[in-house]
């Protein structure tokens, strides 16, 4: 199976500045691989750095040691030590990351916010928010909302419309940080469908799952992190 992304002894330390200095070890020598169709979960003790770690796969938090290779027009490259321009790049074309929390962008349409990762890669406004559209409807966001922007929906209607922008691009690599955390069980289910389909298309997924039921579900390995 392709690699797409290879993660080798790598190293994260928090250092608090204004506590004098004081070092947080997250982890250390951590080494994982993800092929296609994959969908590998972290899963550890609240602590042990698994959101960190899709943080740094993301490159918005930089290691102090190890490579994280991630496969990216035919190639491999290292997001721990690329230039910014080309993790940059990565993130438009390559991997989509679902955080816990939506950015909501002021006076921008949830439907628009959804289609902006299409938007970003040339494919045309009609058919981008026809994507965004269907996302949303399989997500139950009411269409009535759908011209309003997220700022002032509830957690877990932002969290459905974070998670329909993740999905809407179909990178070949998404990151998932406790996707269905604020859902309820229908809409957990939507989430699995969504996972399952993008292992079918065989894109690779890295994801943090607190809930047994979607973890065992979509889950194709399991990387434990001891910290």
């Amino acid at each position: 199976m392709t690699a797409m992304i290879e993660v080798e002894a790598l190293s994260k330390t928090y250092v608090l500045h204004i506590r004098g200095g004081v070092e947080i070890p997250v982890f250390s020598g951590t080494s994982l691989d993800v092929a296609a169709g994959e969908c590998l979960t972290l899963h550890g003790p609240s602590g042990t750095g698994k959101s960190t770690l899709l943080r740094c796969l993301y490159g918005n938090c930089k290691a102090d040691g190890g490579a994280i290779r991630v496969r990216h027009d035919g190639a491999l490259v290292d997001i721990a030590t690329a230039d910014p321009r080309l993790v940059l790049d990565v993130r438009k074309r390559s991997m989509g990351y679902v955080s816990q929390f939506l950015r909501a962008i002021p006076r921008v349409s949830a439907q628009d916010v959804v289609a902006e990762p299409l938007r970003a890669i040339g494919v045309p406004l009609d058919q981008a928010r026809r994507r965004a559209a269907e996302l949303l409807r399989r997500l139950r966001i009411p269409e009535r909302l759908w011209p309003l922007a997220p700022a002032t929906f509830s957690g877990g209607e932002q969290q459905r419309v974070n998670i329909a922008r993740g999905f809407a691009a179909r990178h070949p690599i998404l990151l998932l940080d406790e996707p269905t955390a604020s859902l309820d069980a229908e809409n957990r289910a939507v989430v699995i469908e969504l996972i399952a389909e993008a292992k079918a298309e065989q894109r690779a997924l890295v994801g943090v799952f607190h809930d047994d039921e979607v973890r065992e579900a979509v889950s194709t390995r399991v990387h434990t992190m001891r910290g």
